[in-house]
């Protein structure tokens, strides 16, 4: 159950991270920063498609994604449409993934490489949902705040 809990999030926020991208009016504000806010729209995006990516779909879907963490905060300028099929195919890859993990893997101790240690992939799952969604939260403030 608790599966199908995660699954259902994940895919909800992602989809609302689509949202947010296609909400702003101006495309370049997406990539813009100022008054202390060091990471832009954009770069939050990136950011936690490459998270998924490697944690979800590489770890456990098998998909060969090679994260380059640095560059999710180093590009920019990268189109809207693009930023918007990056998060399509990672609700793709979750979907898919999701399906193949079982209930026993759930309760199994991570061995996926992170800075967190002796805990389950459950735990690891949720802690990678609230990562989006805290993540969600900071660029939908952007959006309202600089997207004037």
């Amino acid at each position: 159950m608790i599966r199908e809990t995660l699954k259902s999030l994940i895919i909800r926020d992602l989809g609302r991270l689509k949202d947010e991208i296609l909400a702003y009016q101006n495309e370049e504000k997406i990539w813009y920063t100022e008054k202390g806010i060091s990471n832009s729209a954009g770069n939050l995006c990136l950011h936690l498609v490459g998270n998924l990516n490697t944690y979800f779909g590489a770890a456990f879907g098998n998909t060969g994604y090679v994260r380059n963490r640095p560059d999710e905060f180093a590009l920019k300028n990268i189109p809207r449409a693009e930023l918007i099929s990056q998060i399509e195919n990672t609700i793709a890859i979750i979907d898919k993934t999701f399906d193949m993990i079982t209930d026993a893997q759930l309760a199994e101790i991570s061995t996926v490489e992170h800075t967190l240690k002796g805990i389950t992939n459950e735990y690891f799952f949720m802690h990678l949902a609230m990562h989006l969604s805290y993540h969600l939260g900071q660029v939908n403030y952007h959006r309202r705040l600089l997207d004037n």
